[in-house]
């Protein structure tokens, strides 16, 4: 079977499935490639964002500590009846579309313009005018002895499938999905170690910021070690050192949590002459177009910031070089936020202090603890005062030049910080703003004025 088409998506993710049903919709012949009918509608819905927050939001709904065991069992499974409601609504988004057909399949390119797929009826080949490659990312295993046919060695995405609540929990890596599951698998009940190989965790954050979630992570019952060089694995035993001196620590299970690599190895990108670089991902300008005219990269496959909101951004890139004026790019992309969802969630966007002056700013910097901030009495109200609150400023143009909110709905009110730098709001103006009561954003009326 051949399908000849004008637009070819390999990747169910948010930036690929978007355009498809964009162009879809415009009458566009489309082909959206899938090779995991159980990943319809990309990570983020299914191993990614959804289910981690679904499970974060759920530990926090805990009124008893340990919680039972069948409090874990029965989120896990409410999280999965989320995500698999998501997914279909994902697949009939595009399926419902007249000109789009959805394959589920293995991809690979046979030439620049050829893709074949290895469906479950057979090879399907499809001819695309345009192609997009949105294959996302996977978990990097390490080359540690003992790990990685280990079968108590798992994957954020194996964790979030396995309905037996861990009581012993090992993390490798104290990265964003590494805290995460640490702070969430303690407040299930489990024990959680973190060892990480650097001297401290959050290390691209300032002192005061890191110093601060480290004490609310050990407070949550998430043992640290930093400096851990892990050597080997034995059953459930990791053995690691510290300053050269040999130790261990048992495990039920062991998260690997040590970063994500791009999904690029069997799509054959050399068949189509696309250039990769030496991590895999593919090279890509600031329209999203590869080496080859016709063929784009959008998502975590290119090597930019593995976010879902920015493949969302890949999609207007690409959608306006094939539908509008062509001008859009990732150079127009400023103050991007993120978010780490621990309990409260860690929100930062711009530059840290210490990257402001380091970039020559003469800076103004608030920082303070909410539990005493007077004016914010929302985070009372749902007994999360913990945290704090930093704000850095250029102290001779009034410009914010950065943000990080270690406190309750801070995802939320980062954004208003992200659009205020985006368009050129001031520190002052934002902090003389009328904001609803009681809320996390009137926060800014009294951090701001404790610039100094």
């Amino acid at each position: 079977m051949t399908i000849d088409a004008d637009l070819v998506v390999i990747g169910f993710g948010k930036g690929g499935k978007t355009l498809a049903a964009t162009l879809g919709k415009q009458g566009k012949r489309v082909v959206m490639i899938e090779r995991s009918a159980a990943m319809y509608g990309g990570t983020c819905i299914n191993i990614g964002c959804v289910p981690t927050k679904s499970m974060v939001f759920q530990a926090e709904e805990v009124s008893v500590h340990p919680p039972e065991p069948s409090v874990y069992t029965n989120a896990i499974r409410a999280t999965a009846d989320l995500t698999s409601g998501m997914r279909g609504e994902n697949f009939a988004m595009l399926d419902t579309i007249p000109s789009v057909d959805v394959l589920t399949g293995t991809a690979s390119f046979v030439d620049p313009h050829t893709v074949t797929v290895d469906t479950a009826d057979g090879i399907v080949t499809v001819i695309g005018r345009t192609i997009v490659i949105g294959t996302g990312s996977e978990p990097t295993w390490p080359d540690v002895p003992g790990l990685r046919d280990n079968p108590r060695a798992v994957t954020s995405t194996d964790l979030l499938s396995t309905e037996d609540l861990p009581a012993r929990l090992v993390v490798l890596g104290g990265g964003y999905v590494g805290l995460e599951f640490a702070a969430m698998y303690a407040a299930y009940g489990a024990e959680v170690t973190v060892l990480e190989r650097h001297d401290a965790v959050l290390t691209r954050e300032d002192d005061d910021i890191a110093s601060c979630a480290t004490e609310l992570l050990a407070e949550a019952g998430v043992h640290v070690v930093t400096s851990a060089q892990v050597t080997a694995v034995d059953g459930g035993t990791v053995h690691y050192e510290v300053g050269g001196a040999p130790t261990s620590v048992d495990a039920d299970l062991i998260l690997v949590a040590l970063g994500r690599h791009p999904v690029t190895a069997d799509l054959g990108l050399a068949n189509a002459g696309v250039a990769t670089r030496p991590d895999g991902s593919i090279e890509v300008d600031e329209h999203l177009r590869t080496n080859v005219a016709h063929v784009f990269a959008v998502g975590d496959v290119n090597g930019g910031p593995q976010f879902t909101y920015v493949s969302l951004d890949d999609y207007r890139i690409v959608a306006d070089q094939l539908t509008g004026a062509g001008s859009r790019s990732t150079t127009d992309r400023r103050a991007v936020p993120f978010s780490l969802f621990m309990t409260p969630p860690l929100s930062r966007v711009g530059l840290t202090e210490r990257e402001a002056k380091a970039a020559g700013h003469r800076v103004k910097v608030a920082a303070l603890p909410v539990a005493k901030m007077a004016t914010v009495p929302r985070a009372r109200i749902v007994h999360q005062a913990k945290g704090m609150m930093k704000a850095v400023v250029d102290a001779d143009t009034d410009e914010i030049l950065g943000a990080a909110l270690l406190s309750y709905d801070s995802h939320e009110v980062i954004n208003t910080v992200a659009l205020a730098m985006r368009h050129g709001i001031t520190a002052s103006t934002l902090r003389d703003e009328i904001y609803t009561h009681p809320s996390m954003t009137e926060a800014f009326n009294q951090l701001l004025g404790a610039l100094a």
